[in-house]
């Protein structure tokens, strides 16, 4: 008689992984993958990462952005039983992804790392080409806007908006946000000839918050209403006072920042083409 052993089956070991990725908004339907199978960063980068992963991944970001917004470092995570190093993960996914995306660095995480839930805060920059007339050039890339704005007016307006408040004013109708109290902690207005960089820093944000910021300010800056009318937009909690939504191409998701424990890389806010210009 054979004696009958049973084996155990050993599980592979689960790495967490996250990444620092740059994109082009413009050419997207926005971040989140949809099941209409529109072109979307999230489908695209996974794609990437399951080649090189040799096996299905999937992702999650620091925040989600809308069709037209750009990230110079929007922050991934997910799980892999693959053995990769960092350069692999860069430059193998790289290899796979349109020259619309592009990961910029790649670390292993501890489990308790989550790129949205672990995030302490998000900044934004909208960058405005204040001229009389429109660029051909990255034209998809600024928030072009014909009529002198006044940045003194701006900033004075934008003072009005810092610190702990309903932003139910500044949120999108469609916004499931449980909760329209955020604390924003710098929104900054900073000019260099015919650009203008809004520096926007938060612990989160709500659905087109910044766009709609940026809409209220650009009014303010065009002499059509006064700085204090920010207040009164904010204290009115109703988002048909607000005014226009900003366009999409000028807004750039630049930093997630994170508790010093994960030690994350961390590069200098973009987008790159501003170089140290606008860190307000």
């Amino acid at each position: 008689m054979t004696n009958s052993h049973s084996s155990l089956e050993i599980s592979p070991k689960i790495f967490r992984i996250a990444l620092g990725v740059e994109y082009n908004g413009s050419e997207f339907h926005g971040w989140q993958a949809q099941k209409s199978g529109v072109a979307s960063v999230q489908a695209e980068l996974e794609r990437a990462l399951s080649k090189v992963a040799n096996e299905a991944v999937a992702v999650v970001c620091a925040g989600r952005t809308d069709a037209g917004v750009h990230a110079s470092e929007q922050v991934v995570h997910f799980d892999t039983t693959a053995v990769r190093d960092p350069r692999a993960w860069i430059m193998g996914t790289n290899t796979h992804l349109s020259h619309h995306v592009s990961v910029r660095w790649a670390t292993e995480v501890a489990d308790d790392f989550h790129a949205r839930f672990s995030a302490v805060e998000r900044q934004y920059r909208y960058v405005i080409y204040n001229h009389k007339v429109q660029p051909a050039l990255l034209n998809r890339h600024l928030t072009w806007d014909y009529r002198p704005l006044d940045v003194v007016r701006m900033q004075e307006a934008a003072r009005h908006l810092v610190g702990t408040h309903d932003f139910t004013s500044f949120r999108a109708v469609q916004c499931q946000a449980k909760s329209p109290v955020r604390t924003l902690k710098q929104l900054d207005v900073v000019r260099q000839g015919n650009l203008i960089v809004l520096n926007v820093r938060a612990n989160a944000f709500l659905h087109h918050m910044v766009r709609n910021l940026a809409g209220v300010l650009i009014k303010i800056g065009a002499g059509e209403a006064e700085p204090l009318w920010a207040k009164e937009v904010l204290d009115a909690r109703d988002r048909r006072l607000g005014g226009v939504t900003a366009p999409p191409f000028g807004l750039y998701l630049v930093r997630a920042v994170y508790p010093e424990s994960f030690i994350l890389p961390q590069e200098a806010p973009g987008p790159n083409f501003l170089g140290s210009f606008g860190e307000g």
